[in-house]
């Protein structure tokens, strides 16, 4: 396939928290990058909302509470942390059921610890969230007392589908979008739109639609923008985004085949001249007769009765990496990502998280070898109760073969079939079609298999079997530097913990006229009766005894 490329082509993106990125990837792409800030995310005038529901969720009031964005997450607890004990409001998140909308909330709430127990697939819309809401919790969604997150606006399609589902809502809204300061920029852009100085325009949110038609309405410029709308190529990330862009009676040319940025910017520069070029060979009313036509007989092609066209699926899953981005942007993106986190779980679900957005699959399993057993210790879907449980030993079932003969395996459909496959209790990835697990590889020796798996037949290119290893190669280190931090630690606190009781036992051996047995046998009561570890009645008889001796 030809190198993707725009071509030269201007192409606009109202992208504000990754202006720079994007702005990086157009011109990559050798396209005119013009990216104009839309939105601006402002505090509520008041947090006493998302405080009220703090204080309920700590009170037990609730038992599901869904996740739209990983910055209302963030967002939610800088405000819950004004008034409520931070720890104290976690736990009170591990005890009901969570649900998130896509990947970025549901990195956000692994890293806090935070069980998932439902998460929507791509591309992530209300629909999909409600899908996976109603697959999780079945008819007891009925009897559960909601709170839902927001962000920026309201959806009130999702909001009545999920009030008329359970027992009762509550809304929780963080933060929300306005308009830029200095509208300016955005005046300009109309203005450049109109002037037909614009060829392709990327919409990354249903946000920037209404931001931008907003100011085209101030200018008295909407209708005019909307025509030459029409006749320029208009990418939307997602369903969510084209349904809004349809409301302004714009048709996206199409989406990308993963609603992620970098394939966005990826297969614009492929298809975008070809599609704008149609367009300008045609006479706009020429194209408005032919929709109008369909619209009325129902007839046409596969391709332009669909409502949005989407990218063929054989188009490069390796987006915006592949085709077009330098290897340092990679090795740099794997590298700043393990070395952001600073224990065994961060790091491996900071991995999960990126071998899932290069490489498209419907579940994601780190095992980490444990003696001679392999551990699962990370999950792209929500497994709270067999992260950490799960084991499999080496050169059992096709994970284990893999560790032992420290070679990639690729299964295109029937995984279950193959001989080496060893099925296990409770996980739904075992009636998975197609799998690639591949070694990760430290010092010359097998720590751990990466996992990959998809419902459907799926034949992994040589591509993604060499990447899926490189990767292995590249986390190795830094997944065995992670695990024997966290042994290392956990011996630590082992050590901390045998001095504290010691020296407990030596004050009540004093003050009781005990033996040692009995003083442990003592403490061993209490840390019974009392629900409480040794460390702390230790660290209560320790504290009492230096209280005392302050008083003296």
């Amino acid at each position: 396939m030809a190198h993707a490329s725009f071509k030269g082509l201007r192409v606009l993106s109202l992208e504000s928290r990754r202006a720079k990125e994007i702005e990086k990837l157009i011109r990559t792409y050798a396209g005119e990058a013009i990216v104009v800030p839309s939105m601006r995310e402002v505090g509520l005038e008041s947090n006493e909302e998302t405080l009220q529901f703090a204080e309920k969720l700590i009170a037990g009031e609730f038992d599901l509470v869904v996740f739209l964005t990983g910055v209302g997450v963030r967002a939610m607890l800088d405000i819950v942390q004004t008034r409520f004990d931070k720890e104290a409001f976690l736990d009170a998140l591990r005890q009901v059921k969570i649900a998130a909308r896509g990947a970025k909330p549901s990195t956000a709430l692994r890293e806090l610890r935070v069980p998932i127990h439902a998460i929507s697939d791509e591309p992530s819309t209300w629909r999909e969230l409600m899908r996976a809401i109603d697959e999780s919790f079945g008819a007891s969604l009925g009897t559960m007392k909601v709170a839902v997150q927001e962000y920026g606006a309201s959806n009130p399609e999702f909001l009545a589908e999920l009030s008329n589902r359970s027992a009762d809502l509550l809304k929780v809204p963080v933060y929300q979008w306005a308009l830029p300061e200095d509208l300016q920029p955005m005046r300009d852009c109309v203005s450049a739109l109109v002037a037909g100085e614009i060829d392709v325009v990327l919409f990354m949110t249903a946000v920037q639609v209404i931001h931008l038609f907003q100011v085209a309405e101030q200018m008295s410029l909407a209708e005019e923008m909307t025509r030459a709308l029409q006749s320029i190529v208009i990418l939307s990330i997602g369903p969510t985004t084209s349904e809004e862009l349809t409301h302004y009676g714009i048709q996206p040319d199409f989406e990308p085949s993963r609603p992620k940025m970098g394939f966005l910017v990826n297969e614009a520069a492929q298809y975008s001249r070809r599609i704008l070029d149609e367009k300008r060979n045609k006479k706009i009313e020429a194209v408005s007769a032919a929709v109008d036509e369909l619209d009325h007989d129902g007839e046409g092609d596969e391709e332009t009765s669909q409502p949005v066209r989407r990218v063929a699926l054989s188009t490069p899953t390796m987006a915006g990496f592949r085709d077009g981005l330098q290897q340092i942007d990679f090795l740099h993106e794997i590298s700043s990502r393990i070395a952001a986190a600073d224990s065994l779980h961060l790091v491996l679900d900071r991995i999960v998280s990126f071998i899932s957005s290069m490489i498209p699959c419907d579940s994601c399993f780190v095992y980490v070898l444990e003696g001679d057993s392999l551990v699962m210790r990370a999950s792209k879907n929500p497994h709270a109760d067999l992260v950490d449980h799960v084991g499999v030993q080496v050169g059992q079932g096709v994970t284990g073969w893999v560790a032992k003969h420290r070679q990639p395996v690729a299964l295109a459909s029937g995984a279950s079939n193959d001989p080496r496959f060893k099925a296990f209790k409770n996980i739904p990835e075992d009636h998975f079609e197609a799998m690639l697990c591949s070694p990760i590889i430290c010092a010359g020796r097998v720590v751990g298999v990466i996992n990959l798996q998809h419902r459907l037949s799926y034949r992994h290119s040589t591509d993604e079997v060499r990447l899926l290893s490189t990767l292995g190669y590249l986390v190795g280190a830094e997944i065995e530097r992670a695990r024997l931090e966290s042994e290392n630690s956990q011996l630590a606190n082992r050590l901390e913990t045998r001095k504290a009781v010691d020296k407990a036992k030596s004050i009540l051996q004093r003050d009781l006229s005990l033996s040692e047995d009995d003083a442990y046998q003592m403490m061993h009561r209490e840390s019974r009766q009392r629900r409480k570890s040794m460390r702390e009645i230790a660290d209560a008889i320790l504290l009492s005894e230096e209280l005392r001796k302050n008083r003296d």
